[in-house]
Protein backbone atom coordinates (compact mmCIF):
# COMPACT_ATOMS: atom_id res chain seq x y z
CA UNK A 1 0.00 0.00 0.00
CA UNK A 2 1.04 3.36 -0.80
CA UNK A 3 2.04 5.78 1.75
CA UNK A 4 -0.62 8.43 1.92
CA UNK A 5 0.51 12.51 1.40
CA UNK A 6 -0.11 12.76 5.18
CA UNK A 7 2.50 9.80 6.66
CA UNK A 8 4.99 11.79 3.94
CA UNK A 9 4.75 15.15 5.83
CA UNK A 10 4.72 13.56 9.60
CA UNK A 11 8.19 11.91 8.26
CA UNK A 12 9.57 14.90 8.04
CA UNK A 13 8.63 15.89 11.67
CA UNK A 14 11.07 16.16 14.59
CA UNK A 15 9.75 13.19 16.46
CA UNK A 16 12.00 10.00 16.94
CA UNK A 17 11.96 7.17 13.95
CA UNK A 18 12.09 4.74 17.03
CA UNK A 19 8.86 2.93 17.27
CA UNK A 20 8.90 2.10 20.83
CA UNK A 21 9.66 6.04 21.73
CA UNK A 22 6.63 6.69 19.67
CA UNK A 23 4.47 4.98 21.39
CA UNK A 24 6.14 6.03 25.03
CA UNK A 25 5.14 9.42 23.88
CA UNK A 26 1.72 8.54 23.06
CA UNK A 27 1.19 7.29 26.23
CA UNK A 28 2.17 10.22 28.25
CA UNK A 29 -0.07 12.35 26.02
CA UNK A 30 -2.74 10.29 26.45
CA UNK A 31 -2.55 10.59 30.58
CA UNK A 32 -2.57 13.86 30.09
CA UNK A 33 -5.32 13.95 28.03
CA UNK A 34 -6.69 11.26 29.92
CA UNK A 35 -6.31 13.37 33.16
CA UNK A 36 -7.84 17.27 31.49
CA UNK A 37 -10.51 15.05 30.29
CA UNK A 38 -11.74 13.62 33.68
CA UNK A 39 -11.78 17.30 35.50
CA UNK A 40 -14.95 18.56 34.71
CA UNK A 41 -16.71 15.31 34.83
CA UNK A 42 -15.18 14.33 38.40
CA UNK A 43 -16.96 17.59 39.73
CA UNK A 44 -20.35 17.55 38.36
CA UNK A 45 -20.70 13.74 39.13
CA UNK A 46 -19.41 14.48 42.74
CA UNK A 47 -23.16 15.40 44.34
CA UNK A 48 -25.31 12.98 42.10
CA UNK A 49 -22.63 9.88 43.63
CA UNK A 50 -22.61 10.92 47.10
CA UNK A 51 -26.79 10.98 46.93
CA UNK A 52 -27.06 7.43 44.92
CA UNK A 53 -24.27 6.06 47.77
CA UNK A 54 -26.81 7.40 50.76
CA UNK A 55 -29.99 6.03 49.17
CA UNK A 56 -28.49 2.86 49.37
CA UNK A 57 -26.98 3.29 52.35
CA UNK A 58 -23.55 2.79 51.22
CA UNK A 59 -22.14 5.82 53.67
CA UNK A 60 -22.76 3.98 56.75
CA UNK A 61 -19.78 2.64 57.10
CA UNK A 62 -20.22 -1.06 55.66
CA UNK A 63 -17.50 -2.25 53.76
CA UNK A 64 -18.19 -1.34 49.85
CA UNK A 65 -17.73 -3.42 47.53
CA UNK A 66 -15.86 -3.06 44.21
CA UNK A 67 -19.02 -4.29 42.01
CA UNK A 68 -21.07 -2.43 43.80
CA UNK A 69 -19.54 1.00 43.80
CA UNK A 70 -18.67 0.27 39.79
CA UNK A 71 -22.78 -0.37 38.95
CA UNK A 72 -23.09 2.82 40.97
CA UNK A 73 -20.84 4.90 38.97
CA UNK A 74 -21.88 3.70 35.95
CA UNK A 75 -25.63 4.63 36.22
CA UNK A 76 -23.78 8.11 37.63
CA UNK A 77 -21.72 8.46 34.77
CA UNK A 78 -24.93 7.79 32.49
CA UNK A 79 -26.79 10.55 33.64
CA UNK A 80 -27.43 13.71 31.25
CA UNK A 81 -25.89 16.00 33.79
CA UNK A 82 -22.71 14.14 34.19
CA UNK A 83 -22.43 12.50 30.83
CA UNK A 84 -22.89 15.59 28.36
CA UNK A 85 -20.16 17.81 30.07
CA UNK A 86 -18.22 14.30 29.71
CA UNK A 87 -18.92 14.26 25.97
CA UNK A 88 -17.78 17.82 25.80
CA UNK A 89 -14.74 17.71 27.78
CA UNK A 90 -13.36 15.34 25.56
CA UNK A 91 -12.51 18.49 23.19
CA UNK A 92 -9.22 18.63 25.35
CA UNK A 93 -8.39 15.33 23.12
CA UNK A 94 -8.38 17.36 20.07
CA UNK A 95 -6.58 20.63 21.46
CA UNK A 96 -3.92 18.50 23.17
CA UNK A 97 -3.40 16.03 20.36
CA UNK A 98 -2.96 19.49 17.76
CA UNK A 99 -0.52 21.37 20.30
CA UNK A 100 1.50 18.23 20.62
CA UNK A 101 1.48 17.46 16.93
CA UNK A 102 2.36 21.32 16.41
CA UNK A 103 4.69 22.52 18.77
CA UNK A 104 6.50 19.31 19.79
CA UNK A 105 6.73 17.21 16.69
CA UNK A 106 6.50 20.22 14.65
CA UNK A 107 4.82 19.01 11.65
CA UNK A 108 1.85 20.56 10.35
CA UNK A 109 -1.62 20.04 10.67
CA UNK A 110 -2.22 18.88 7.50
CA UNK A 111 -0.14 16.04 8.22
CA UNK A 112 -3.16 15.00 10.79
CA UNK A 113 -5.23 15.26 7.59
CA UNK A 114 -7.10 18.85 8.77
CA UNK A 115 -7.25 20.05 5.52
CA UNK A 116 -9.80 22.47 4.08
CA UNK A 117 -10.41 20.76 0.34
CA UNK A 118 -13.74 18.53 0.41
CA UNK A 119 -13.79 19.22 3.93
CA UNK A 120 -17.93 19.39 4.09
CA UNK A 121 -18.75 16.65 1.44
CA UNK A 122 -16.28 14.01 3.45
CA UNK A 123 -17.59 15.55 6.91
CA UNK A 124 -21.47 14.61 5.61
CA UNK A 125 -20.55 11.59 3.77
CA UNK A 126 -18.91 10.14 6.86
CA UNK A 127 -22.25 10.82 8.55
CA UNK A 128 -24.19 9.28 6.59
CA UNK A 129 -21.45 6.24 6.67
CA UNK A 130 -22.25 6.28 10.36
CA UNK A 131 -25.91 6.39 9.84
CA UNK A 132 -25.66 3.01 7.23
CA UNK A 133 -23.55 1.12 9.36
CA UNK A 134 -24.97 1.71 12.70
CA UNK A 135 -28.68 0.65 11.48
CA UNK A 136 -27.85 -1.76 9.50
CA UNK A 137 -25.86 -3.25 12.70
CA UNK A 138 -28.62 -3.07 14.75
CA UNK A 139 -30.92 -4.36 12.20
CA UNK A 140 -29.08 -7.38 11.76
CA UNK A 141 -29.54 -7.83 15.33
CA UNK A 142 -33.19 -7.68 15.41
CA UNK A 143 -33.41 -9.94 12.24
CA UNK A 144 -31.92 -12.56 13.80
CA UNK A 145 -34.02 -12.26 17.20
CA UNK A 146 -30.90 -11.31 19.14
CA UNK A 147 -32.27 -8.05 20.19
CA UNK A 148 -35.62 -5.90 19.45
CA UNK A 149 -36.66 -2.42 19.31
CA UNK A 150 -39.05 0.08 20.89
CA UNK A 151 -40.02 3.06 20.86
CA UNK A 152 -39.68 4.81 24.04
CA UNK A 153 -42.71 6.17 25.33
CA UNK A 154 -40.76 10.13 26.44
CA UNK A 155 -38.52 11.36 23.74
CA UNK A 156 -36.34 14.55 25.42
CA UNK A 157 -35.48 15.92 22.05
CA UNK A 158 -33.50 18.92 23.70
CA UNK A 159 -31.48 16.79 25.68
CA UNK A 160 -30.82 14.34 22.31
CA UNK A 161 -29.70 17.04 20.53
CA UNK A 162 -27.18 18.40 23.44
CA UNK A 163 -26.05 14.41 23.35
CA UNK A 164 -26.08 14.98 19.46
CA UNK A 165 -23.39 18.06 19.91
CA UNK A 166 -21.66 16.24 22.70
CA UNK A 167 -20.88 13.15 20.48
CA UNK A 168 -20.00 15.43 17.71
CA UNK A 169 -16.97 16.63 19.90
CA UNK A 170 -16.24 13.36 21.00
CA UNK A 171 -15.64 11.72 17.89
CA UNK A 172 -13.56 14.00 16.76
CA UNK A 173 -11.64 13.64 19.69
CA UNK A 174 -10.77 10.07 19.76
CA UNK A 175 -10.02 10.27 15.72
CA UNK A 176 -7.42 13.03 16.23
CA UNK A 177 -5.69 11.15 18.87
CA UNK A 178 -5.65 7.78 17.51
CA UNK A 179 -5.85 8.34 13.94
CA UNK A 180 -4.88 11.99 13.17
CA UNK A 181 -2.07 11.98 15.79
CA UNK A 182 -0.52 8.19 16.66
CA UNK A 183 -1.48 6.74 13.09
CA UNK A 184 0.33 9.68 11.39
CA UNK A 185 3.13 9.96 13.53
CA UNK A 186 3.86 5.95 13.08
CA UNK A 187 3.45 6.25 9.42
CA UNK A 188 5.86 9.01 9.10
CA UNK A 189 8.71 6.30 9.62
CA UNK A 190 7.15 2.93 9.17
CA UNK A 191 4.75 1.17 7.30
CA UNK A 192 1.31 1.93 6.37
CA UNK A 193 0.18 -1.46 7.87
CA UNK A 194 2.47 -1.18 11.13
CA UNK A 195 0.69 2.70 11.66
CA UNK A 196 -3.06 0.78 11.05
CA UNK A 197 -2.53 -1.58 13.49
CA UNK A 198 -0.49 0.21 16.39
CA UNK A 199 -3.55 3.19 16.44
CA UNK A 200 -6.17 -0.14 16.02
CA UNK A 201 -4.62 -1.61 19.38
CA UNK A 202 -4.30 1.28 20.96
CA UNK A 203 -7.49 2.48 20.15
CA UNK A 204 -8.92 -1.10 21.75
CA UNK A 205 -7.00 -1.13 24.85
CA UNK A 206 -8.29 2.19 25.72
CA UNK A 207 -11.47 0.82 26.47
CA UNK A 208 -10.16 -1.75 28.67
CA UNK A 209 -11.49 -0.75 31.88
CA UNK A 210 -15.57 0.21 30.32
CA UNK A 211 -18.36 -2.13 31.67
CA UNK A 212 -18.93 -5.60 29.22
CA UNK A 213 -14.95 -5.25 27.91
CA UNK A 214 -14.46 -9.03 26.94
CA UNK A 215 -12.81 -10.67 23.62
CA UNK A 216 -15.52 -9.80 21.16
CA UNK A 217 -15.50 -6.24 22.06
CA UNK A 218 -12.23 -6.19 22.01
CA UNK A 219 -11.63 -7.53 18.46
CA UNK A 220 -14.61 -5.03 17.24
CA UNK A 221 -12.71 -2.49 18.65
CA UNK A 222 -9.64 -2.89 16.48
CA UNK A 223 -11.56 -3.69 13.70
CA UNK A 224 -13.39 -0.10 13.84
CA UNK A 225 -9.70 1.43 14.43
CA UNK A 226 -8.72 -0.67 10.85
CA UNK A 227 -11.74 0.34 9.26
CA UNK A 228 -10.96 4.52 10.47
CA UNK A 229 -7.42 4.24 9.33
CA UNK A 230 -8.00 2.46 6.20
CA UNK A 231 -11.43 5.79 5.67
CA UNK A 232 -8.59 8.13 6.74
CA UNK A 233 -6.20 6.81 4.10
CA UNK A 234 -8.95 6.46 1.43
CA UNK A 235 -10.12 10.10 1.73
CA UNK A 236 -6.86 12.01 2.53
CA UNK A 237 -8.41 14.06 5.18
CA UNK A 238 -9.70 13.04 8.84
CA UNK A 239 -12.83 14.81 8.45
CA UNK A 240 -14.76 11.69 7.37
CA UNK A 241 -13.92 9.81 9.82
CA UNK A 242 -14.52 12.28 12.51
CA UNK A 243 -18.08 11.92 11.27
CA UNK A 244 -18.84 8.66 11.37
CA UNK A 245 -17.40 7.92 14.65
CA UNK A 246 -19.25 10.59 16.13
CA UNK A 247 -22.80 9.44 14.16
CA UNK A 248 -22.06 5.70 15.22
CA UNK A 249 -21.74 6.92 18.63
CA UNK A 250 -25.01 9.15 18.66
CA UNK A 251 -27.06 6.17 16.95
CA UNK A 252 -26.20 3.33 18.77
CA UNK A 253 -26.95 5.53 22.14
CA UNK A 254 -29.61 8.46 21.41
CA UNK A 255 -31.14 6.81 18.22
CA UNK A 256 -31.55 3.60 18.82
CA UNK A 257 -31.35 3.56 22.58
CA UNK A 258 -28.12 0.55 22.88
CA UNK A 259 -25.18 1.27 25.71
CA UNK A 260 -22.43 2.90 24.02
CA UNK A 261 -19.20 0.93 24.52
CA UNK A 262 -20.88 0.02 27.95
CA UNK A 263 -20.98 3.52 29.18
CA UNK A 264 -24.88 2.44 29.99
CA UNK A 265 -28.62 3.25 28.63
CA UNK A 266 -29.37 7.11 27.75
CA UNK A 267 -31.78 9.39 26.70
CA UNK A 268 -33.03 7.85 23.10
CA UNK A 269 -35.68 8.00 20.51
CA UNK A 270 -35.73 3.96 20.76
CA UNK A 271 -34.81 1.56 22.99
CA UNK A 272 -33.30 -1.68 21.81
CA UNK A 273 -32.86 -4.49 24.78
CA UNK A 274 -31.70 -7.83 24.11
CA UNK A 275 -33.84 -10.77 23.13
CA UNK A 276 -30.76 -13.41 24.40
CA UNK A 277 -28.20 -13.84 27.26
CA UNK A 278 -25.57 -14.66 24.27
CA UNK A 279 -23.66 -12.01 24.51
CA UNK A 280 -21.84 -12.49 21.29
CA UNK A 281 -25.25 -12.08 19.59
CA UNK A 282 -26.66 -9.31 21.66
CA UNK A 283 -23.63 -7.28 22.39
CA UNK A 284 -24.19 -7.72 26.32
CA UNK A 285 -22.97 -5.08 28.81
CA UNK A 286 -20.59 -3.69 26.63
CA UNK A 287 -23.54 -2.97 23.81
CA UNK A 288 -23.80 -3.73 20.20
CA UNK A 289 -20.14 -2.79 19.26
CA UNK A 290 -20.03 -5.96 21.29
CA UNK A 291 -21.70 -8.91 19.02
CA UNK A 292 -20.78 -10.84 16.58
CA UNK A 293 -22.99 -8.77 13.81
CA UNK A 294 -20.57 -5.53 14.36
CA UNK A 295 -17.93 -7.70 13.63
CA UNK A 296 -19.45 -8.34 10.05
CA UNK A 297 -20.49 -5.09 9.72
CA UNK A 298 -17.30 -3.95 9.77
CA UNK A 299 -15.35 -6.35 8.33
CA UNK A 300 -17.67 -5.32 5.12
CA UNK A 301 -16.78 -2.29 5.86
CA UNK A 302 -13.03 -2.51 6.12
CA UNK A 303 -12.90 -5.11 2.59
CA UNK A 304 -14.48 -2.31 0.43
CA UNK A 305 -12.25 0.57 2.09
CA UNK A 306 -9.58 -1.63 1.00
CA UNK A 307 -10.72 -2.33 -2.61
CA UNK A 308 -11.11 1.50 -3.11
CA UNK A 309 -7.59 2.36 -2.13
CA UNK A 310 -6.24 -0.37 -3.73
CA UNK A 311 -8.15 0.82 -7.23
CA UNK A 312 -6.49 4.30 -6.52
CA UNK A 313 -3.20 2.90 -5.78
CA UNK A 314 -3.27 1.78 -9.51
CA UNK A 315 -4.59 4.69 -10.77
CA UNK A 316 -1.79 6.73 -9.48
CA UNK A 317 0.31 4.48 -10.98
CA UNK A 318 -0.59 4.17 -14.71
Amino acid sequence: MNKPEMFEESGESLTSPKLIVQIFSFLIVFLIIYVLEAVIPSIVSIKPMLEEMESQNMLDGNKIELSQSMVVATMISALPEVMIPSLLSTVFGTITSIIYCRNIEVRPVTSMGVRKQKLIPHYLTGLLTGIVMMTAITLLSVCFGANRISLCSSINAGVIMLYFFGFFVQGMSEEFIFRGYLMTTVGGYHSVWIAVAVNSVAFALAHVFNTGFDVLPCINLILFGIFASFYMICTGDIWGVCGIHSMWNFMQGNFYGISVSGTGDTESVFRTTASTSQAWLSGGEFGIEGSIFTTLVLSAGIFLVFLKIKKDNIKKEL
